[in-house]
């Protein structure tokens, strides 16, 4: 059912109860496609997520002549004829607002053998970082043209492969870039040297390089000494690969007991560091809140049987900085003050994040202090009748959704509304009809 375009949010009036099945991971299941395009033989990716931004990717590798074949009902990708990838001589790929798409594509491209291709996406895509990427794979031999602003989309790519030889690369802004040029740097013709300049958020760069393995092809510890050599290998197919659920994505109901007391079973989600996900590292910052978790055979057990949301003071957010919103939602209910650090970089995603999450707190009658790289939030009593603007973002609308779930008069009326709610189709489709299942599920029990 589609989403009005003000949504008012229903609290919860009795603790949040139930099991909850969590998609698949964004990040995964966008490097899954694109390493399954890179195999020998067909691939069939499980437990996929299925929302704009890996609907965006599969369809581009169809447009470069690959076959992928999608089953919504069984969350499943097929992706097949590798032969055929790049016979296609050119094609236009259209990458939405997905950053994955957009650094992941821009290196395929770069790496094919031959073909002229031009990538594009919205008009936001247009203004977020390209450049390390771009200079980085020039510096490997590659023929990129900025068609407008030099280090940003739109771009056209006149591919003729990749030379190999030392490469810096700069993944301050993203770290995205460094994992696109990591991913196809084994299709270069010779060994690759890769010289970091800056740092980069090592989780998700652990995170490809993992997949990478298990996709058949290893790469040096990317937290050890600089540059990393890859050399040139080919990727095997596993068959079937199966994708976590997105830890990301499992943020907001690892939440939505510390708003709405209660008990869920998250399905199939691991612990911090379990998996590859390096935004598991949320739990361990919610449980000092005062979330009880208990890993088990189903997945993870959450609760929170009521009493103080204590303060944590300052949290440094830079190596899982995708759930900072979720937090910053919820630090109004929290005891005393936070200050959530190493955001700086979010000022570059979907939209300029920490402006606006300061911006929407300040309107719910919160005290925020805003530095460039840094929010610190002093929790006040909550205003009523707030229409959250979302930004185009799905992090705003699933964020202050946990947030509304609290009951703020105690008689559950909404206090709270999301404007767009539809653009969690991004990431996480069904995120609101989850909520009210969720919801009711708590009035029923």
């Amino acid at each position: 059912m589609p989403l009005p375009d003000l949504l008012p949010i229903s609290p919860f009036t009795r603790p949040a109860c139930g099991a909850v099945t969590l998609p698949g991971s964004k990040s995964l299941t966008n490097r899954a496609l694109l390493l399954a395009a890179l195999c020998d033989q067909p691939v069939t990716l499980a437990g996929a997520l299925f929302s704009e931004d890996t609907q965006l990717m599969a369809e581009a590798l169809r447009r470069l002549g690959f076959t992928v074949k999608a089953d919504a009902a069984a969350l499943t990708l097929h992706v097949a004829d590798q032969p055929n990838g790049f016979t296609v001589g050119e094609a236009d790929l259209f990458v939405g607002l997905a950053g994955t798409a957009a650094r992941f594509l821009t290196a395929f491209c770069a790496a094919a053998p031959r073909g002229t291709y031009r990538l594009d996406g919205v008009p936001q895509m247009r203004k977020r970082p390209m450049k390390g990427l771009i200079d980085a794979l020039r510096q490997l031999g590659a023929d990129i043209r900025c068609l407008a602003e030099e280090g940003f989309f739109p771009l056209e790519i006149r591919a003729r492969g990749l030379a190999g030889g030392p490469v810096e690369i700069d993944a301050r802004e993203s770290s995205q870039l460094l994992s696109a040029l990591l991913m196809v740097a084994p299709l270069a013709r010779a060994p690759v040297e890769v010289t970091l300049v800056g740092g980069v958020r090592l989780p998700f760069i652990k995170m490809t390089v993992a997949q990478m393995a298990q996709f058949g092809v290893t790469t040096p510890d990317p937290s050890a000494a600089q540059p990393m050599t890859i050399s040139p290998a080919a990727y095997r197919s596993p068959g079937t690969y199966v994708i976590e659920p997105d830890a990301s994505a499992a943020s907001y109901y690892l939440a939505l007991p510390l708003v709405t007391r209660g008990r869920l079973l998250l399905r199939h989600l691991r612990g911090a560091g379990a998996g590859l996900q390096g935004d598991t590292a949320f739990i361990p910052v919610l449980e000092r809140v005062g979330l009880a978790v208990n890993q088990n055979t189903a997945g993870l057990d959450i609760s929170f049987d009521g009493g103080a949301r204590v303060s944590l003071g300052e949290i440094d957010f830079r190596n899982f900085s995708d759930t900072f919103l979720t937090f910053a939602a919820l630090a109004p209910l929290l005891d005393g003050p936070t200050r959530l650090t190493g955001i700086a970089h979010t000022r570059k995603q979907e939209t300029d994040r920490v402006a606006g999450m300061a911006r929407e707190l300040a309107r719910l009658g919160q005290h925020v202090v805003e530095t460039e790289d840094a929010l610190e939030v002093h929790p006040r009593p909550l205003r009523s009748g707030i229409e959250i603007e979302t930004y185009g973002d799905h992090r705003f609308a699933m964020s202050f959704g946990i947030l509304g779930c609290h009951d703020r008069h105690g008689n559950g009326e909404p206090w709270l509304a999301i404007r767009n709610p539809a653009c969690c189709a991004k990431t996480f489709p069904n995120f609101f009809e989850l909520l009210e299942t969720v919801r009711q599920n708590s009035l029923n029990a």
